[in-house]
């Protein structure tokens, strides 16, 4: 009997969810993205990096630094082909030529575009569209995954619409630039844990951004820890996302921040073995109904099981042999 694979048999007619890495790593520099490529080939594909044309070029100097982002990319040190590029923002002169110099360069291989600071889903839609024109332009025939920071009134306002334009992979909850738009109404202390998981407006918007990625198929991301070398403040930051507000990606901005972050999203290892029966037997009667441990399992657990899968796989987790030749081994 031919067995058939779980992204073939419960999603038919719909698209599956995304599986990503749980950690995104953000380097600026021709240095930093370097030292964190250099990170990645260390700690294996458990997590992406985001090389930044925003924050990381000097005024004046966008062409040059984007320009030596895909050079970057293009070189044998970019081992996993796990890293995006965060351009400029709708208002911000460079954003085209960014886009431009990132598809012709590396518009085959950038793992996904980050948009930053949109104040309404107009302008992901505008922006977008052009990514879509140049990569149709270039011949890059994939869909280049998109990323949208939520991190203004107007983008929260609009988050289940900019949710749903196409490409759309990730929503980024953006935590400083929100609370510095409330202009002075959440103190700066709001920034740091726990307020930033207890304030009322800040937990509103969290969980906004979280429903509004789910329903429509997108991986929502947490910001960022400030507390930059204390790793176990970043590893419980990263659990009340996961497991308070069901995040399930988080950013990094410090090399220690990584490795706590991709712990503390990792699915616990017990539910993995369970999943990974379950979904065994499930597989041998082609995915109809089961009992497992006296309880009942149908297609909607399995499809639960399956992300629980490969987000341990994606985590670095060993999974048990069977499971990789079932459902992970390449062809």
């Amino acid at each position: 009997m031919n067995l058939v694979h779980p992204n073939d048999a419960l999603f038919q007619g719909e698209k599956p969810f995304t599986a990503i890495p749980s950690c995104e790593h953000f380097a600026g520099s021709e240095k930093l993205i370097t030292k964190a490529l250099s990170f990645q080939d260390e700690l294996g594909p458990i997590f992406d990096i985001t090389c930044d044309c925003e924050d990381g070029a000097a005024a004046g100097q966008e062409v040059e630094h984007a320009e030596m982002i895909v050079r970057i990319l293009n070189s044998d040190i970019n081992k996993y082909k796990m890293a995006g590029v965060r351009i400029h923002d709708f208002t911000h002169a460079s954003w085209r030529n960014d886009v431009d110099i990132i598809i012709k360069g590396i518009g085959g291989i950038v793992s996904y575009i980050t948009i930053p600071k949109s104040t309404d889903q107009s302008q992901v839609a505008e922006m977008v569209d052009y990514i879509k024109k140049q990569a149709a332009f270039y011949g890059i025939k994939k869909n280049i995954p998109i990323h949208v920071l939520i991190e203004t009134h107007g983008a929260l306002k609009t988050v289940h619409d900019i949710a749903s334009i196409d490409w759309v992979q990730v929503l980024d909850f953006g935590l400083m630039d929100f609370v510095s738009g409330h202009h002075g109404a959440i103190r700066a202390s709001a920034m740091r844990s726990p307020g930033q998981f207890e304030h009322r407006l800040l937990a509103r918007a969290k969980a906004e951004v979280v429903a509004a990625a789910i329903a429509n198929g997108v991986i929502p991301s947490h910001n960022v820890t400030l507390d930059l070398k204390n790793a176990e403040v970043t590893n419980n930051d990263a659990k009340r996302a996961r497991n308070e507000f069901g995040f399930l990606r988080m950013w990094s901005i410090y090399p220690t921040q990584i490795q706590a972050i991709v712990d503390a999203m990792k699915p616990d290892f017990s539910e993995v073995l369970d999943g990974a029966q379950i979904l065994i037997k499930a597989q041998e009667v082609n995915w109809g109904p089961i009992q497992y441990n006296g309880e009942l399992h149908d297609r909607a657990t399995y499809r639960y099981f399956w992300k629980i899968l490969q987000t341990a796989k994606l985590s670095g987790m060993e999974l048990p042999e069977e499971v990789v030749e079932a459902f992970f081994k390449e062809n």
